[in-house]
């Protein structure tokens, strides 16, 4: 059966399932749909318009979060990526929740948005917005994850989980903004995320976005000149 993955690769949420995918060794297709101007078929399947949204069969489903879910349980016989145990499902899907809603405001939204999306268009960053995220929005997220990492190498039950992945991805998004964690500050948290690009399924995925983030910067800066 072939999966059909909408979305473009430099979402984060649309990372998220990729890398969902090919952990779990499952087949797909991506279909390039454009975050705010997607087409009209698009919205019968995702009535807000937003990405990433999967076609499994005769099931199409929308939210990162609800289609890695799916692939957990419509795929038994994969990697299990949420747990074992009740305490582990419920710790994973906490810091999945804690990346998406937490992090992405200011990793992508402030960082990413500004740094690059924004320029594309002709609008100028707002570097005022950025290193208040930076600076003082999100160290203390930085803080409670370096916590509850401890001396882990990956969240919850120290094996990879969609917890890492979805952490993983907004702080990609944030370094293609042009910004890295603070090694010295957040040593856990920075090394588990030098494990994290190392894996073949994100290795393997990144020389492509670098590429598509190095032309969107020249296209703002030919777009702002």
């Amino acid at each position: 059966m072939t999966l059909t993955l909408y979305g473009v690769p430099l979402s984060p949420f649309v990372r998220k399932v990729r890398l969902c995918l090919q952990e779990k060794g499952l087949d797909y297709k991506l279909e390039t749909v454009m975050p705010f101007t997607p087409p009209q078929w698009y919205l019968e399947i995702n009535p807000l318009g937003r990405i990433p949204a999967l076609k499994d069969g005769d099931c199409t489903l929308a939210d990162s979060s609800v289609i890695c879910q799916h692939l957990e349980e419509a795929y038994p016989d994969t990697v299990a990526l949420y747990g074992d145990t009740a305490q582990d499902r419920g710790r994973i899907r906490w810091l999945e929740k804690y990346a998406d809603y937490e992090l992405a405001p200011l990793t992508t939204f402030t960082v990413f948005r500004n740094r690059i999306l924004k320029p594309t268009s002709g609008h100028p960053c707002n570097e005022e917005a950025v290193q208040a995220a930076l600076q003082q929005k999100l160290p203390p997220h930085f803080d409670y994850l370096e916590q509850q990492l401890g001396q882990q190498h990956f969240f919850v039950g120290d094996r990879l989980s969609m917890a890492d992945i979805a952490i993983a991805c907004q702080l990609i998004n944030m370094a293609h903004g042009g910004e890295q964690l603070d090694a010295q500050r957040w040593p856990g948290l920075a090394g588990h995320h030098a494990r994290m690009l190392a894996l073949p399924s994100a290795s393997g995925m990144l020389p492509d976005e670098q590429r598509m983030n190095a032309k969107l910067k020249e296209m703002g800066k030919a777009a702002t000149a």
